[in-house]
């Protein structure tokens, strides 16, 4: 569970004042207002950013279009284009200590797995991605028509990136390099609460040679400069991830524009331990499955769904094992799980365990919050005996917390996994191969993991069905989301 760099210590960073970053340039709002970024393990202010408007927000759409237009690097061949690339993934891992610090500071991210999680995912995705620019292209089509045919894929233009507080740096990255390696340029709007690695990565990208205005990041409050950038008839794409709620709205918006949309949203994934499964080994995927990010991950695992002959034997383990996880300061390299990103988020947590325990739950384990140095923390916490009605089981509670249910047969775990208005991930622990297969079709979820949880890779797409959106990130999969397709026939007769 824990991965540590014994060699690197990583401190708490001094930040200064951050300003936009538009057409290559750093500059103030142009209405002058700023606003506090709080380190989520103390609840103390870290620094403060620019807060933007809808004409800061028009300024980056303006640049990011001239750069598309005059083809400063759409205009590149592929091969160009992935050279900086390239670029960007080697700077990403020089000032890996850097990054760290920023995006643990800014989200409370331990820092055990900030580097070889969050750090080397975005250097691996710049890496595939420039591959991919290089092979992405066109085909021949064989026809009965007296004519020569074949398809081009091109860049959408520019396009609008809005991405969720949990995993700023990962998040970004996966929106940003594939439109990169398609030829687009792109405005970012990262969250409001953790803008700092979105802003230290536009620093990274112009060092690595990617020209003025092709990347902007412009920080600020959704509801005016996510609004404008939803509403803007300069953008050609939006790829938004966060709340199911949002993002239908986000769809909405966008729809009246028919600009196109992929939609990462909320999840909520059961993860069925049948009754063959290597306990000792699902125990820690388990574990892996809640608490990773603080359990602030759409595609973690909080509902475990567990054979009626395991569930007692499972809820033991888990109420011996979960409160030994060190749970701690971020910048500690023996923590691994940190401070939620915010009170609210606290809040909201301690609203369901209320919840949980209004419909005679057992609380196996946790259950509260941890007092740590002004910090936003709560102790894991593992729920038995919820009815499959209950809110708690039901809604996305995006925080350290499990729920446990027992089934009889795999139709009804199958059923149990299937039963939210989610399915962005789902899993399943046995040793039987075909059950593996089987049980693995007929979940209701973008990715399934076996055997394991959160095994993710840039060569492996994933995305939502449901409630859980729509389009896929990763994979070649991806640099489909950023490219269209033009059929070219020329007439042979």
């Amino acid at each position: 569970m824990t991965v540590t760099d014994d060699t690197v210590l990583i401190t708490r960073p001094q930040i200064g004042p951050r300003q936009l970053f538009i057409d290559g340039q750093w500059r103030e709002a142009g209405a002058g207002e700023r606003f506090e970024i709080v380190d989520p393990s103390t609840g103390k202010p870290v620094t403060t950013v620019a807060e933007a408007d809808a004409d800061d927000l028009d300024s980056a759409v303006r640049a990011a279009r001239a750069a598309f237009d005059d083809g400063r690097w759409s205009g590149l061949p592929g091969r160009e284009r992935a050279r900086i690339l390239l670029r960007v993934a080697a700077l990403v891992r020089e000032r890996a200590d850097e990054i760290v610090a920023v995006e643990s500071v800014d989200v409370g991210k331990p820092v055990s797995l900030c580097r070889p999680v969050d750090v080397v995912t975005t250097a691996e995705q710049y890496e595939y991605c420039a591959a991919l620019a290089q092979t992405a292209g066109g085909s021949n089509r064989e026809t009965p028509l007296d004519a020569h045919a074949y398809t081009r894929r091109e860049p959408l233009g520019v396009v609008g990136a809005i991405t969720p507080f949990n995993f700023p740096l990962i998040l970004s990255t996966s929106k940003i390099a594939p439109a990169l390696a398609a030829g687009n340029t792109v405005v970012h709007k990262p969250a409001e609460d953790t803008p700092l690695s979105a802003l230290l990565m536009a620093e990274i990208l112009t060092e690595a040679g990617v020209p003025a205005g092709v990347v902007n990041v412009v920080t600020g409050k959704g509801s005016t400069v996510g609004e404008a950038l939803l509403q803007h008839k300069g953008i050609d794409k939006i790829a938004f991830t966060g709340s199911t709620a949002v993002g239908r709205h986000a769809a909405s918006v966008a729809g009246e524009n028919l600009t196109p949309v992929t939609m990462e949203l909320g999840g909520n994934a059961a993860h069925i331990v049948f009754e063959d499964a290597d306990v000792d080994k699902a125990i820690g995927a388990i574990i892996k499955g809640f608490v990773f990010n603080t359990g602030q991950f759409c595609m973690g695992g909080p509902r475990l769904l567990v054979a009626r002959p395991l569930y007692e034997t499972v809820l033991g383990i888990l109420g011996q094992a979960v409160p030994g996880v060190p749970v701690g300061d971020p910048f500690d390299p023996t923590t691994v799980v940190g401070p939620m990103a915010g009170d609210k988020h606290v809040r909201k947590v301690e609203e369901y365990v209320r919840i949980a325990r209004s419909e005679n739950a057992r609380i196996i384990a946790g259950g509260e919050r941890l007092d740590l140095n002004g910090g936003y923390y709560y102790k894991p916490t593992v729920i038995a005996d919820l009815p499959n009605t209950s809110r708690v089981v039901q809604e996305e509670i995006f925080g350290p917390v499990l729920t446990v249910q027992p089934f009889d047969t795999e139709d009804e775990a199958i059923g149990l996994a299937n039963s939210t208005e989610y399915g962005l991930a789902s899993g399943l622990q046995t040793v039987d191969v075909a059950r593996a297969h089987r049980v693995a079709a007929r979940l209701q979820a973008g990715i399934v993991w076996v055997n394991d949880w959160a095994m993710l890779d840039p060569a492996v797409p994933f995305g939502g069905v449901k409630n859980s959106g729509f389009g896929r990130e990763y994979g070649p999969e991806a640099l489909e989301s950023y490219s269209k397709v033009k059929s070219v026939v020329i007439s042979l007769a």
